[in-house]
This record gives structure tokens, C-alpha cells and sequence, in this order.
């Protein structure tokens, strides 16, 4: 019985990201020179972010597209739209 409460208990969100904290996590990712793993990205927060509410954003960031997970854990800025609108100029096709 304690197993179950907790396995159900570690798979409620608690607390859903606001905007301003997405926001927040994109900017410091893009303002960092190197590649962090979600830890250190997290420590390097200006604001207290919960873990749990860290983590949704990150998978959310994945699934768009914008950021890249590797192997190892590190994350990786994706998102270009400036350096995509200039490829298309140039008369790239992307599928």
C-alpha cells in the first residue's frame, strides 16, 4: 500500500510552470557559454525554481525543439528562427 501511494504521488504535478518562469529558463540557456546538464542549469537559475516545475519546462523545451538533450545529460540551444529565415533566403528546402 505504500509503494502504490508513493509511485502515484510521484507522478502528480504539483506546480505548472508560469511564463515568466519558461521564459526565464530560455534566456539563462541561451545566455550560458557552455553546454549545462539539468542540475547545473537549474543552480544557475536567478530564481528559485521547483525541481519538479523545472523538469515540465525542460520537456517541454525538448518537445518543441528548441533545446537538445544529449547522452550525457547536457543541454543544447536549437532554436535559431533569425539563422533559418536567412537559410530560406537563400533558397534552402527543408522538409
Amino acid at each position: 500500500m505504500v509503494i502504490y501511494i508513493y509511485i502515484m504521488k510521484k507522478n502528480q504535478i504539483l506546480h505548472y510552470p508560469r511564463l515568466d518562469t519558461m521564459i526565464m529558463v530560455e534566456e539563462t540557456i541561451q545566455k550560458l557559454n557552455f553546454y549545462p546538464t539539468k542540475t547545473e542549469l537549474w543552480k544557475k537559475l536567478p530564481k528559485k525554481v521547483m525541481y519538479q516545475t523545472f523538469c515540465l519546462i525542460i520537456n517541454y523545451l525538448e518537445e518543441m525543439g528548441k533545446i537538445y538533450v544529449n547522452g550525457n545529460g547536457t543541454i543544447i540551444w536549437t532554436w535559431d528562427p533569425k539563422g533559418i529565415k536567412k537559410y530560406l533566403k537563400k533558397g534552402l528546402i527543408i522538409k
